[in-house]
């Protein structure tokens, strides 16, 4: 007797989880986070709108919008009195938005991955269908292209905000406290905030600890690159006399790096030789103007040299600075896929 025997049932092909359905559980997993972000953006974008329509408001009362540099002497009162109602409003502003990328991209990054490696949930999230690497793609790419997005709109904003100061030449547009907040920069600046705390989280593992070594990683980067590595992204020119626009070549106030005197022998005038000519400046009754120092100076055989870097290599350094965080981010981002891949158990 031959018994029949029926045809294996085919093995049953498990499709992968959509990117659609796995963006859509990171947004659900992340959208209180994301929110915050979004509120404390659009809040701080909100009150630079306000403030910069009040600045707009004021240069048209005090009349500066007409000023040139033919007129200028008769807008100094007017400068100053402006000057002294917004520019330390505008500081603040500057100084809150320079700790917004590390506050957003630790707070994000930081317990993306350490949490779920320190509870133990990996172990569920890395068998529903996706895997551990198209899990952590699908939320490394939602949430980097929100907080970048995010923060090029508030740095549109800033520059809008601040361009009065800017153009009354109180600040130079490549000076360290406002260039990160421009440009490219701060959404770059944000990234690799983002970037670190992620990459922190897979090392340590712990959600605390990654966050406090990722403030520290990014603020350590970011004195680095402001008292070093900045100045050193074009050769720094020399000027002689006084710093104004035009050493800049009229595209604004340029970022002076160094100063010094040079005595009437052509050697290096010393602090103190500077001092007792400023104390006999003073004795004399002061001069009121720069130009009018500058000129005394000059007449006792002292010209004043300093390096700086023009206003007009302002999009070169953004290009330049922009660029590099974001390969750093990428690398970074890297790093993390492999860190999962082969160490997160």
């Amino acid at each position: 007797m031959t018994a029949v025997t029926a045809p294996a049932a085919s093995a049953r092909v498990v499709r992968p989880v959509p990117w659609r359905k796995l963006a859509w559980v990171g947004w659900r997993q992340h959208r209180v986070a994301l929110g915050g972000a979004a509120a404390l953006l659009a809040g701080v974008s909100v009150w630079m709108l306000v403030s910069g329509l009040q600045m707009r408001s004021a240069l048209s009362t005090f009349g500066l919008n007409g000023c040139t540099s033919l007129t200028a002497s008769s807008c100094t009162t007017q400068e100053t009195v402006f000057i002294n109602d917004y520019y330390s409003g505008a500081q603040i502003v500057a100084g809150v938005l320079t700790v917004i990328p590390v506050v957003i991209g630790a707070l994000l990054g930081g317990p993306l991955v350490s949490r779920e490696l320190e509870t133990g949930t990996f172990r569920l999230s890395w068998t529903q269908g996706c895997g551990r690497t198209r899990w952590l793609a699908a939320r490394l790419v939602l949430l980097a292209v929100a907080v970048t997005a995010g923060a090029a709109a508030v740095s549109a904003v800033f520059s809008w905000y601040y361009q009065p100061m800017l153009r009354l030449g109180q600040d130079s547009p490549l000076a360290p406290q406002v260039f990160d907040l421009r440009g490219v920069a701060f959404a770059g600046w944000t990234l690799a905030a983002f970037a670190i705390s992620v990459c922190a989280g897979a090392l340590i593992r712990r959600t605390i600890p990654a966050i406090v070594a990722a403030l520290a990683a990014w603020s350590g980067l970011l004195m680095l690159v402001v008292f070093w590595l900045r100045s050193h992204y074009q050769t720094a020119l020399t000027g002689v006399g006084l710093v104004n626009s035009t050493s800049g070549n009229g595209q604004g106030t340029p970022w002076v790096l160094t100063q010094w005197w040079i005595q009437p022998g052509g050697s290096p005038a010393s602090q103190s030789e500077i001092a007792a000519l400023s104390g006999q400046l003073r004795q004399a009754g002061g001069l009121p103007t720069p130009q009018a120092v500058q000129q005394w100076f000059a007449e006792q055989g002292y010209l004043k040299y300093f390096t700086y870097q023009p206003a007009s290599r302002f999009w070169h350094f953004q290009l330049i600075e922009g660029s590099w965080l974001l390969v750093l981010s990428v690398l970074l981002g890297a790093a993390t896929v492999w860190l999962i891949r082969h160490r997160a158990t």
